[in-house]
């Protein structure tokens, strides 16, 4: 994928049909080892090796505890979610993980606030217990994919965060006090439901209403197919795969400034179009096919 201005090439990206990512994917997952040691689980999720799921990872939700003390602990994420900490980024992530990390950023550090001291991962987790979890960091090496039950879905201007006890927040990177006064009432304008969060990305700054709800409501759209999807599978299960490249150039590069979008090979463009019909469908006349004019 290429941004060009005239003979000038802006952005380049690229992804090979021969390695197809992970991260982002979601899955249906199994258990397979608690290690208490590691204070982390080994997960079964259908990758090439056994998936890392770190205790605080684990939403309470999966705790095999009494009820009371659950919708506790819930109750302590929730008062809690305006505290902020610093979130820690493995130096080996890729950068163009970036702007991902930088959307979801402190909101979801706030997951790190430490509740499940007063838990051990072997006293509420156990093994061939059921999960859906999130790949955070790619397979490498010997090393299993990174994962997560606290979900995030990606979309233009926002992200969708299904069960983290937030109602909504804005970017980091967007610096402008106006700006985030506006998109912060624009966001409990939507009224996202309780126990889920909804951040604006620094694309969403300067967007109408009309556009975020529009991005909001494909976000939850696709939420609702993902637990449908669930309560249809056995674990292991892919879910929900990450958008591939197509899609993700389309959802965060594109701008209204473009002349136009050419796309080589009919596949990638029937599968530009209907994506741009679905996100924007007052500029899926701008997809155009490319023809090698020799």
């Amino acid at each position: 994928v290429t941004i060009a201005d005239g003979t000038r090439i802006e952005e380049f990206d690229f992804e090979s049909a021969a390695k197809r990512q992970l991260r982002g994917n979601i899955y249906l997952a199994k258990v397979t080892r608690v290690e208490p040691s590691l204070q982390a689980a080994f997960i079964e999720y259908g990758g090439n090796r056994h998936g890392f799921l770190a205790f605080n990872e684990i939403h309470p939700d999966y705790y095999q505890i009494p009820l009371a003390d659950r919708e506790a602990l819930l109750r302590e994420e929730a008062e809690e979610a305006d505290d902020h900490h610093p979130r820690a980024v493995d130096d080996e992530d890729d950068d163009e993980d970036a702007d991902e990390d930088d959307v979801v950023g402190d909101e979801v550090a706030r997951r790190h606030r430490r509740i499940a001291r007063r838990y051990k991962i072997q006293e509420v987790i156990k093994r061939r217990q059921i999960m859906l979890v999130q790949v955070v960091k790619e397979e490498r090496g010997t090393k299993g994919a990174a994962l997560t039950t606290y979900l995030s879905l990606a979309g233009r201007y926002g992200v969708l965060m299904p069960n983290t006890a937030r109602g909504g927040g804005v970017s980091r990177k967007i610096t402008t006090a106006t700006d985030r006064k506006r998109l912060k009432s624009l966001v409990q304008e939507l009224e996202v439901p309780q126990g889920m969060g909804l951040i604006v990305r620094t694309a969403g700054a300067k967007r109408t209403k009309a556009e975020l709800k529009r991005d909001y409501e494909y976000l939850m759209r696709l939420w609702e197919n993902i637990r449908d999807r669930t309560l249809h599978s056995i674990a292991p299960a892919l879910i929900y795969e990450e958008e591939d490249l197509v899609k993700r150039a389309i959802r965060d590069m594109y701008d209204k400034e473009l002349e136009g979008i050419w796309v080589e090979g009919d596949a990638g463009f029937r599968e530009a179009r209907d994506f741009m019909r679905m996100i924007m469908p007052s500029q899926a006349k701008k997809i155009q096919a490319y023809r090698d004019p020799t």
